[in-house]
């Protein structure tokens, strides 16, 4: 599950596009954060997806993604074009495919390499849905895990949604702001589509595409429409104002001041946290990604992390090495030297005294968020390598501190979660080698 969002110039506070969205998955799908410089490749190359290879065109465009580990593909991720992509399951009536074709994700990556603008990236996700079809498991450990996509393009002009049923799919250009969930949203107001979308119009009837193809049980145990309602709420009570610190805001709500997060079945909450294998399985944020996008400059802001509600976003900008060391990626067995893992010390600790141990670091948190807002202001200073540096290593020394405080003894002091919630993240842990 996820959620993605886009505000365009009408609706933000200095005419930028600002992007949004919470990478939704198996608790220990640890997500790399990863910079890829552009390259040259020769004529009749490939390139291997995660299922299947396709051919490479000759010049690809620097990218940065936030990347499942065992995938070739991108949950979410910019390019230095200006370009910034994410996707979210969808569920169709459309049969599935689960042998083969191109992921959601492996679409999101091909985007991003291939094109300049968010309509480019329309064309190059429609042609690769003609050419190679959509399909391949999407799950970690749940190996029956399979389902269709919707995308969010932007750039610093523009942006668009497309949706897909199958081989199908319909796509419009976004105007003020737009939000999607799991759920299909397009409905009879699109700007393009598939050629043969005419076939399922009943006379004298207007085509509805989400009405033709959605799955409306799987998008109901999904909990796509409370988790919309609720973000497109957000950005219409401050239409006019909306920028990168508000859509940080957004990433992290859970609904409710006082949230515990074993206390709901479905995953409806923005931030989301795993709690049970049967309908809050797939339903940990595992990464986060803002964007800040400005015909002068594009700045990111990622957590490379799980939890944006215990996790710290820092800047990033193309140019240089653009990431610093981060440690090596995560795969799905705990490695405090990467960053994702690092991070879970903490955040797993949080969440077996929620309330508690987010009164004891939220204030710190907010104020070193503003620092390093503060900090991204000098970048017309100093090298953004160097700024990126500091504000990764701020980061780190204050996710270290708050571990070390969390682990002292007598620091949980709340109710404690429910016993089938402490049993679920026990095994959790187990899977992972992670033993708090």
């Amino acid at each position: 599950m996820c959620d993605t969002f886009v505000a365009t110039a009408s609706a933000t506070r200095d005419g930028s596009v600002v992007f949004g969205k919470n990478s939704d998955r198996e608790a220990n799908e640890a997500q790399a954060l990863e910079y890829h410089p552009a390259r040259e490749y020769p004529v009749g190359a490939r390139t291997k997806c995660t299922y299947i290879d396709i051919p490479q065109v000759v010049v690809t465009q620097p990218v940065l993604l936030c990347r499942p580990f065992w995938m070739w593909g991108a949950e979410m991720g910019a390019n230095a074009a200006g370009l910034v992509v994410g996707n979210e399951a969808v569920w169709t009536r459309m049969p599935l495919d689960r042998k083969g074709g191109l992921t959601g994700m492996d679409m999101v990556r091909l985007a991003l390499e291939r094109a300049t603008s968010a309509e480019a990236g329309v064309a190059v996700i429609s042609g690769l849905l003609h050419d190679f079809g959509q399909g391949g498991i999407c799950g970690y450990r749940d190996r029956r895990m399979a389902y269709h996509n919707s995308f969010i393009l932007a750039d610093p002009q523009d942006a668009w949604v497309l949706e897909t049923a199958g081989p199908y799919w319909a796509a419009k250009r976004i105007r003020g702001t737009y939000a999607i969930s799991n759920g299909l949203t397009i409905g009879a107001d699109f700007d393009r589509g598939h050629p043969h979308l005419g076939r399922f119009r009943k006379k004298g009837q207007s085509f509805d595409f989400a009405r033709r193809f959605a799955d409306g049980f799987y998008t109901f145990f999904s909990a796509s429409r409370p988790r919309r309602v609720c973000t497109q709420a957000h950005l219409a009570d401050a239409d006019g104002r909306i920028g990168p610190a508000l859509a940080i805001q957004l990433l992290q709500d859970h609904g409710e001041a006082a949230y515990r997060p074993d206390s709901h079945l479905l995953g409806d909450r923005i931030c989301a946290h795993a709690a049970n294998g049967l309908t809050r399985n797939a339903t940990q944020t595992t990464g986060s990604l803002v964007a800040h996008l400005k015909p002068d400059g594009v700045t990111l802001w990622v957590t490379g992390t799980s939890a944006p509600c215990t996790a710290v976003f820092k800047p990033v900008w193309f140019g240089g090495e653009v990431l610093p060391d981060i440690g090596p990626a995560p795969g799905g067995h705990f490695d405090p030297a990467s960053l994702w893992w690092f991070h879970e010390q903490f955040h797993r600790r949080v969440l077996m005294d929620f309330g508690t141990a987010c009164a004891g670091f939220r204030e710190g948190q907010k104020a070193l968020q503003v620092n390093l807002a503060a900090l991204a202001d000098t970048v017309s200073e100093r090298l953004p390598t160097d700024v990126t540096a500091e504000a990764f290593r701020l980061s780190r020394e204050w996710t270290a501190r708050q571990i070390e405080q969390l682990s002292s003894p007598g620091t949980r002091t709340g109710r404690p979660p429910r016993r089938s919630y402490r049993r679920y993240w026990a095994r959790q842990n187990r899977l992972a080698g992670l033993y708090l």
